[in-house]
């Protein structure tokens, strides 16, 4: 079960790809620091490895498309189910030819009954 009450959208790509991004600019920043084009191009390209193995974790099932996701797949180990198919708005599985075709899936909040506590909306913050 998750800590959070709503989908922070932290999944294996992200990580990973935040990670191998972090060491990029790292590369990078040493680069800049020591005044060498070498490092700096090193850190650069370990960027443009960032993007394409977070994208391709993504396309594996790794990722989350925008949006929500079913409340059982909101741990951040878990693959998403939709990834196959392809995400609707998603530009990541556009440019995999994967989407195109599926329509956008608006979630819709259930009309609350009496008595039952209020449901924050999708991204809002809630008020504590």
């Amino acid at each position: 079960m998750s800590a959070h009450q709503y989908d922070h959208g932290h999944t294996v790509a992200g990580w990973v790809g935040c990670g191998i991004a972090s060491v990029g600019a790292g590369v990078a920043g040493l680069g800049v620091c020591t005044v060498s084009g070498v490092l700096i191009a090193g850190g650069l390209a370990i960027g443009v490895v960032a993007l394409l193995v977070t994208w391709a974790l993504h396309l594996a099932g790794w990722g989350k498309g925008p949006g929500l996701r079913p409340r059982a797949e909101w741990g951040w180990r878990v693959r998403d189910s939709a990834a196959p198919g392809g995400h609707a708005e998603c530009l990541a599985c556009r440019l995999a030819g994967r989407g195109r075709g599926a329509r956008a899936v608006v979630p819709v909040m259930p009309a609350q009954r009496e008595g039952e506590p209020e449901t924050v909306a999708a991204g809002a913050d809630s008020v504590r």
